[in-house]
């Protein structure tokens, strides 16, 4: 999976930031450890989600639900408002364990990092003109024809889901690149 989207995705970052190798990596490794974790991600059991006191912060900590929330909705463009619910709903999950009382701030803090990082490089890529997109599109089906099937799947899929950190409209031409 990894080896998928590193192969596919360098080339097209590359081009999209024209930088060299060694300054686009650390996009590129963050984008595929991004496409790892909601591709491997466990899906919703089913049960209700716990009830969030907007009032209220999360103890040990001075972050309200609601500023956690609005980072959400304000970093991850690239998701559907049920798609950023339920990632609001896992993290508010875990950041009400007694058990993570220890490591909640540093939960918070990560996050906050991460999801500054995506909201950075989905207007990086927003700022794109038609023309770069349509030749990074050109890029990525040129790689893409190099990679076995069994590697593409899992792009696709992730393309067809909309849950890489990419604007709609560059989503749709990678994912057209793919056909």
């Amino acid at each position: 999976m990894a080896r998928v989207l590193g192969r596919s995705l360098f080339f097209a970052f590359s081009l999209a930031f024209a930088t060299s190798a060694c300054a686009v990596d650390p996009i590129l490794m963050f984008l595929v450890s991004i496409a790892k974790e909601a591709i491997g991600a466990p899906k919703p059991s089913g049960a209700p989600a716990p009830e969030v006191a907007p009032s209220t912060v999360y103890p040990g900590t001075n972050v309200e639900p609601a500023i956690l929330r609005r980072l959400i909705n304000d970093s991850f463009l690239h998701l559907t408002t049920e798609q950023r619910d339920e990632v609001f709903q896992a993290l508010h999950a875990e950041l009400i364990k007694p058990g993570n009382f220890a490591v909640r701030a540093p939960i918070i803090e990560h996050f906050t990092y991460k999801a500054l990082q995506v909201r950075a490089a989905h207007m990086q890529l927003a700022r794109l003109s038609s023309a770069q997109k349509q030749a990074l599109a050109a890029g990525f089906r040129l790689e893409a024809k190099t990679l076995p099937e069994e590697e593409l799947a899992p792009l696709r899929e992730a393309l067809e889901k909309g849950i890489l950190p990419v604007p709609a409209d560059l989503n749709q031409l990678l994912l057209a690149a793919l056909q």
